[in-house]
């Protein structure tokens, strides 16, 4: 249930509210807009009368919500999420945030060297799994904690943000003090203990869909995250598998306007994985900015013939640098920015 107040209700109007609906035994989270208060209230109870609420003083409407998922559905908060970082750079708003950098970190040459040049080239962020899922258990692993140290000094000499995956709740504590967003990788979509745990955590969490997940399974589980009091979700399209085998996955681009439509979260395209060919990144990047993704995230390394993972998918930093001026391009056509 929505409950909507007038932009001239009080703090006590808004308090009297939220003491009602947990009188009533639901779950309460407010989301504060710049003119508008909404008051979400979440649980199984159905033998209530919205009447109510609305001859409470201050509010302004009552919605019963149909969808299963509440806090991410675009009611809770009509005017988008948008989610903003203290070096100025923001997600969700007029910004396109570009993350980019290897697959998974492999020695601090090769990390600095890719810092380097996706920083001149335009990136805000350094994506670099330290920890790695893979589907063979002889393949590369990861560098573990080693390679988050290296991910954060190399953040901090140029300026990036750093993202990298955490795949086990024991995993958690170790990757907070070196990254500013925490990922979630499509196999994990369904994690809901890692979920709920993320939800304690305040840091934004980056969450891919699952290889063979609908858009409510991607929000529900993103509602996982919410229920702890995390709002500070950016759900990832980075591809789906289908019938077809030519690209690793089939990116699925309908799903930005879809996400747009039916949640106030931010949505990220990762057309890396989304195909899995390096000649196919560049083109399903600028179709990702152009049909409204608040983010992408690209992988580049500068030897992707010797990388120890996925170097068939990730660009050359002259190709990287190429596509990033597409895209400000792009960006613009589309009343956006590259951050």
């Amino acid at each position: 249930m929505i409950v909507a107040m007038q932009e001239t209700a009080r703090e006590e109007d808004i308090q009297r509210v939220i003491d009602h609906l947990i009188r009533m035994g639901f779950s309460v989270h407010r989301s504060t807009g710049v003119r508008q208060t909404v008051v979400a209230a979440v649980g199984a109870r159905v033998d209530f009368d919205v009447r109510n609420l609305e001859v409470l003083p201050g509010v302004q409407e009552v919605h019963r919500i149909s969808a299963p998922y509440k806090l991410a559905a675009r009611s809770f908060r009509p005017q988008g999420t948008e989610i903003r970082f203290p070096n100025g750079v923001s997600v969700g708003g007029e910004q396109v945030l570009v993350m980019a950098g290897p697959c998974s970190v492999e020695s601090r040459e090769q990390l600095f060297t890719i810092a380097d040049h996706v920083r001149r080239a335009g990136a805000r962020a350094l994506r670099g799994g330290a920890f790695k899922p893979r589907t063979s258990p002889y393949s590369f692993q990861g560098m573990g904690i080693e390679g988050l140290k290296l991910l954060r000094e190399a953040g901090d000499k140029f300026g990036l943000l750093v993202i990298s995956e955490v795949m086990e709740i024991s995993q958690i504590a170790s990757l907070l003090p070196y990254v500013d967003i925490l990922q979630v990788g499509a196999r994990n979509m369904q994690n809901f203990n890692l979920l709920r745990e993320l939800g304690r955590v305040r840091k934004p969490v980056l969450l891919k869909r699952g290889i063979a997940a609908t858009f409510e399974e991607l929000l529900l589980s993103a509602e996982y995250i919410m229920m702890g009091g995390n709002y500070d979700v950016i759900l990832c399209e980075r591809g789906i598998r289908t019938f077809e085998t030519y690209t690793r996955n089939t990116l699925d681009i309908s799903a930005i306007p879809i996400i747009h439509k039916l949640s106030h979260l931010p949505i990220a395209a990762d057309p890396s994985h989304g195909t899995g060919l390096r000649d196919k990144v560049a083109p399903m990047a600028r179709a990702s900015v152009a049909a409204g993704a608040d983010a992408l995230l690209i992988e580049v390394h500068h030897d992707p013939e010797r990388a120890l993972s996925d170097g068939a998918q990730s660009l050359y930093p002259e190709q990287f640098s190429k596509l990033m001026s597409e895209l400000q391009m792009i960006a613009s056509a589309v009343e956006r920015k590259i951050a």
